[in-house]
């Protein structure tokens, strides 16, 4: 990487740092015993920077996407109940939508486990994932998801589209923002996508992300964060554009953004004006709003602190629910260790008997936490608050509270 790096779409130098969030292991590479004890583990410069000439927020390009995106990825989406249900109300609202049915074809990019083309299945549409990591694509498979393992990019679209591929619905949730190369991405769509058809992106909202200081969804797997402004430029420079726009409130707030061929028939709504001129008003367009982002991730920072610091002088034990992404960037960022946050609860089997990377707090299933007693239990994945604070109630028979640190440190139950 040369001193200056250069933006990873428009390629004009990186010369503002949004954040430097230091030196982080990858946060969705949870170590085995055997790991830890060989004390290996890499970390890597994690520093997001802001071009100002696109807007495009991203991290510096250090970790190679095979490292990321593994055969043994650790995330499948079908272990959070609320996300599947998110899925299918999203399958239901298109296939009403599009009138989709036996002869149509939707082709999700980043399919994950089957967590969401299982719900087209179930309705007799056909299906095409197109996913990475053998693990969750072999999951997939295991629900009838037709997927083939392979990062999408142009030339994945080309062989796709050479085989007679060709999608009324492209589903590419939450994976825009992991791409080290989004134009090359990007490019690839109008090769699969049908004349008429109708390409949806799910990505986190910038704009969430600035104005509640949500630091913690920045890590080695998100290279890029996203605004319409900024996304808008990439699609216009491969021959789309968006047309309509809804505001989800997943991931702390995101955007499922409706694009189609810039050829297209298909008419701006109001709502994608409307978020135009939001983005405006809240200075997305002007450098300085992204340079006042630091300071307010430091006051989060020594909120955090200050409540370890205060609990173990009590006496009181930490733990956390969630071996989230989020957390490990939360967690590190923070100095923590396995002295603060004696274990983390996670409802994923492949996560469990485990050891969160930096941090080193051994990874254990739910059931645990009644024999662990903790006193504070820290939500690191708060999107899914609600739904954790439902599960684990019980923690109240001994006096147990939960703990939020997102935009600030409060007990919260």
């Amino acid at each position: 990487m040369s001193a200056t790096p250069h933006c990873r779409f428009c390629r004009t130098p990186l010369v503002h740092t949004f954040v430097d969030l230091g030196d982080q292991p990858l946060a969705n590479s949870n170590l085995t015993g055997e790991q830890l004890e060989a004390g290996t583990e890499r970390r890597y410069p994690l520093h997001a920077r802001v071009c100002h000439a696109c807007f495009l927020v991203q991290v510096d390009d250090v970790v190679p996407a095979e490292a990321i995106f593994d055969q043994d990825y650790a995330y499948f989406s079908s272990f959070s109940p609320s996300w599947v249900a998110h899925a299918r109300r999203y399958a239901e609202s298109m296939a009403e939508r599009l009138n989709l049915g036996p002869d149509s074809l939707v082709v999700e990019i980043a399919s994950n486990d089957g967590y969401l083309l299982q719900h087209f299945v179930a309705m007799g549409v056909p299906v095409l994932g197109i996913e990475p990591a053998a693990n969750t694509a072999e999951a997939a498979r295991a629900r009838g998801v037709a997927t083939e393992v392979a990062f999408f990019n142009e030339q994945t679209a080309v062989a796709l589209a050479a085989r007679g591929v060709r999608a009324d619905l492209i589903a590419a949730n939450n994976v825009l923002a992991h791409v080290p190369d989004i134009s090359a991405f990007v490019a690839g769509f109008g090769h699969v996508l049908k004349g008429e058809g109708v390409l949806t992106f799910e990505f986190p909202h910038l704009l969430n992300l600035i104005e509640l200081v949500q630091f913690d969804t920045i890590y080695h797997e998100h290279f890029s964060y996203l605004s319409l402004l900024a996304v808008e430029q990439v699609l216009a420079a491969n021959g789309l554009r968006p047309f309509d726009v809804e505001l989800l409130p997943t991931h702390g707030g995101s955007l499922r953004l409706f694009c189609c061929h810039v050829g297209s028939d298909r008419s701006e709504t109001e709502a994608l004006q409307t978020l135009r001129e939001r983005e405006a008003a809240a200075g997305l367009g002007r450098i300085e709003t992204y340079l006042d982002f630091t300071p307010k991730v430091e006051a989060v920072r020594d909120s955090f602190r200050a409540f370890v610091a205060a609990a173990k002088a009590q006496g009181r034990r930490i733990a956390a629910y969630g071996a989230a992404a989020k957390g490990n960037t939360f967690l590190n960022y923070c100095g923590a260790t396995a002295d603060d946050i004696v274990a983390a609860f996670d409802a994923n089997p492949a996560k469990q008997d485990h050891f969160l990377p930096g941090t080193h707090a051994p990874i254990l299933a739910p059931d645990k936490v009644s024999e662990v007693r903790p006193d504070y239990l820290l939500i690191l994945p708060w999107n899914l608050k609600a739904e954790i604070m439902g599960q684990l109630a019980h923690i109240a028979e001994w006096d147990g509270r939960f703990v939020v640190a997102s935009p600030r440190t409060e007990v919260v139950g």
